[in-house]
């Protein structure tokens, strides 16, 4: 499958942002994948980099970034790098990414694949994503690429005024997409699609010697 045929294959299967399909179509997916898995580059798919993690399938990161409702501007976090294609994706969306990595050889791995593709403002950082980067704060958007059982406070707290926080919620057999809107001093919570990520880890997320047995079919991402 081309990028082109990407685009329409998400298209066909419910994506409505265009701003959000322009911008999967811009982004050289090829780069984000191991050398071995370049020609399902453009599979509407999860696939395997190693440690344990998937670059997401593009119908996942299609859902988040238009859920987001990004509109250029923003200044947005990615929790979970992974091979670094979703910040990428959300680079052609807004003005400022910073994406958190809690496994040094994958934050290496996609900060290198970013400058490749000519992604190298995109700040990555190695640490506990679930932990935010406070300093950096607050976000206009929040985009987290693994499971939590809840959204995390810490980032729940990262959220500007009228921010949006994406995150799947749930456990081991499955989760769905929740958007954590701030509205003034409240904070609003709604559930989208169902979906399957593998799970978020950290101190605002779930222990680290807890193991999922998920089998990748598609539908589990990072």
């Amino acid at each position: 499958m081309t990028r082109a045929e990407l685009v329409e294959t998400l298209r066909s299967r419910g994506v409505r942002d265009e701003r959000v399909l322009a911008a999967i179509g811009r982004v050289p997916r090829e780069r984000f994948v191991p050398t071995g898995l370049r020609k399902r580059a453009y599979d509407d798919a999860a696939l395997a980099i190693g440690h344990g993690a998937t670059i997401s399938q593009p119908l996942m990161v299609a859902a988040i970034c238009a859920l987001l409702g990004l509109e250029g501007g923003e200044r947005v976090l990615d929790v979970g790098t992974g091979s670094g294609y979703q910040a990428a994706v959300l680079a052609e969306l807004a003005a400022e990414i910073v994406t958190i990595e809690r496994i040094p050889e994958l934050a290496a791995s996609a900060q290198a694949a970013l400058a490749e593709a000519g992604y190298d403002g995109v700040e990555v950082r190695i640490g506990d994503g679930t932990l935010g980067a406070r300093d950096r704060g607050p976000f206009d958007a929040i985009a987290v690429a693994a499971a939590a059982p809840e959204p995390p406070p810490a980032l729940v707290e990262q959220l500007a005024p009228g921010g949006r926080l994406v995150v799947p919620v749930g456990g081991r057999r499955g989760q769905r997409l929740a958007i954590v809107r701030r509205i003034g001093a409240e904070l609003r919570t709604e559930r989208s699609v169902a979906c399957r990520f593998v799970p978020l880890v950290g101190r605002g997320g779930f222990a680290e010697e807890e193991e999922w047995d998920i089998a990748f079919d598609g539908e589990s991402s990072r």
